[in-house]
């Protein structure tokens, strides 16, 4: 089994919600959003992520119109 890499995801993490206490463990930052039924901010650009919008919809919509 790996072991989760924190700091290494930490690095990758565009979340600006600074609180959250599951920064840089992945697994439990997407079973969060997804029993939410929202993606992380990591699927989306920081613009975007910026926006707290993290829902599905929003996620469709951002890579159906991404040029």
């Amino acid at each position: 089994m790996r072991t989760c890499n924190i700091d290494k995801n930490k690095s990758y993490c565009n979340c600006t919600y600074e609180p959250c206490p599951r920064k840089g463990i992945c697994c439990d930052c997407l079973r969060y959003h997804l029993d939410m039924d929202e993606v992380p901010a990591c699927f989306f650009s920081d613009d975007i992520e910026q926006t707290y919008d993290r829902s599905i919809e929003r996620f469709i919509d951002y890579y159906q119109n991404r040029k």
